[in-house]
């Protein structure tokens, strides 16, 4: 039960990059607390905070396929470290303007488009960049590793927001989160430059087309990429906490709902060993995000909060576990030379779900209520799921230890030289 540490034995670049993200996740949450928070001090509309998810849509869609193919074609570190630099300075800006005496509406949207669109940049490289630096193998391990890595940010950063926005003012949180990206980036200058494979595409979108037919003869990775919007965009409560934390006279326990999905995480995260054995992915992917939705409708009926504290906990180990074996999959069939393209596919699967998703619940929340969104949604999230994987048979029996594409890959990385980096 307890996690594989063999990625954080054999790679140093691995152990960098996981501090790095560690780091950086802190303050990107004390943000994703922050930001919500503030646009509804200002105008006190659900509407107002689910169109966050509305801007930051556009720039998804464009940059994350263009970032994918730039990810093929770029060296991967630097595409991180310029990312990371840029998200800081978007943090001094919400910082700038958190400490006006009349703070604006308009920037709050203008930096969650920007940074929607730096995300979207480099989540490609960044996922792109795990399987050179971790052995084959490994992988399901380092995917577990990392799940870990972000929920222990996205459980600490929400938990202190709360306390940090409540107590001292947005403008600590921000400054934090700056602080911390500042940190990330010396870290990530230490790694190891990743250059492009020499049979990669320039980044045009004759490459992107190339990537979107790759993905589109993987019918296994189409059912990953389906069954996860359908959750993300039919069960995703989070522009509404701060509402149902009102509506249940329970304003102290924002920061708490914020951090109940990703404890939940976290706990996968902490007894992820058993991953390594599991072969059918698919069937982990479709049984974990129909028991999300079904936690996150619980969420929405029960009064008492420390109910849907559980809830919302229950909710973040089915996402993990759903995450973790869609990296998997992704991670040990996709050759090297697609695999930012690929990543860009993915990002638009697993981002534009939760952004979407916060347009649907803030409006479903506008014209009926905060709690019917929240369990309507989940209801219609596990109905969803269950209906893809009666659509989605070459999902429902991918085997790892027999899928063509993973040995071949496997084979593959076992003849390549030299071996991952060694501490």
């Amino acid at each position: 039960m307890l996690p594989d540490l063999a990625p954080w034995q054999a790679s140093r670049d691995f152990r960098r990059l996981w501090y790095a993200g560690l780091i950086s996740n802190f303050g990107s949450f004390l943000t994703f607390v922050a930001l919500p928070v503030q646009l509804k001090e200002l105008t006190d509309s659900t509407a107002a905070v689910g169109a966050i998810g509305a801007v930051e849509l556009i720039p998804l869609l464009v940059f994350g396929l263009y970032g994918g193919a730039l990810a093929d074609a770029w060296d991967k570190r630097k595409l991180i470290m310029w990312t990371e630099a840029g998200q800081g300075l978007l943090s001094v800006v919400l910082l700038f303007n958190a400490l006006l005496p009349e703070p604006a509406v308009w920037p709050l949207y203008v930096v969650a488009a920007l940074s929607s669109a730096l995300v979207s940049v480099q989540r490609p490289a960044l996922d792109s960049l795990w399987p050179r630096i971790v052995a084959h193998d490994h992988l399901p391990a380092a995917a577990s590793l990392n799940a870990l890595r972000w929920t222990v940010g996205g459980v600490a950063g929400p938990a202190l927001a709360g306390v940090v926005v409540a107590y001292a003012g947005l403008g600590w949180a921000y400054g934090a989160d700056l602080l911390t990206f500042v940190v990330s980036v010396v870290l990530i200058v230490r790694i190891a430059s990743s250059p492009a494979s020499h049979e990669a595409a320039k980044p045009s979108l004759t490459a992107i087309m190339e990537g979107a037919r790759y993905a589109w003869s993987r019918k296994e990775l189409l059912g990953t990429y389906a069954v996860d919007l359908a959750a993300m965009f039919l069960a995703m409560p989070l522009a509404l906490l701060p509402f149902l934390a009102d509506e249940l006279h329970a304003e102290w326990s924002l920061g708490l709902m914020y951090a109940a999905v990703p404890l939940g995480a976290m706990l996968v995260g902490l007894t992820g060993g058993w991953t390594s054995r599991i072969h059918r992915h698919g069937r982990m992917v479709v049984l974990a995000a129909a028991l999300w939705g079904l936690a996150i409708a619980a969420a929405g009926v029960v009064d008492d909060v420390w109910l849907v504290l559980l809830f919302l906990t229950v909710a973040g180990g089915c996402d993990m576990v759903s995450g973790i074996f869609r990296g998997a999959m992704w991670n040990q069939t996709i050759p090297d030379e697609l695999r930012g393209r690929l990543a860009g596919i993915e990002l638009l699967s697993y981002s534009v779900g939760p952004t979407v998703g916060q347009v649907r619940s803030g409006g479903f929340a506008a014209w009926w209520g905060i709690r019917t969104s929240v369990w309507s949604g989940g209801l219609l999230c596990a109905g969803a799921v269950g209906l893809l994987a009666l659509c989605l048979p070459r999902l429902m029996s991918y085997d790892v230890r027999t899928n063509e594409h993973a040995t071949r890959l496997r084979a593959q990385r076992e003849a390549a030289a030299p071996a991952p980096q060694q501490a």
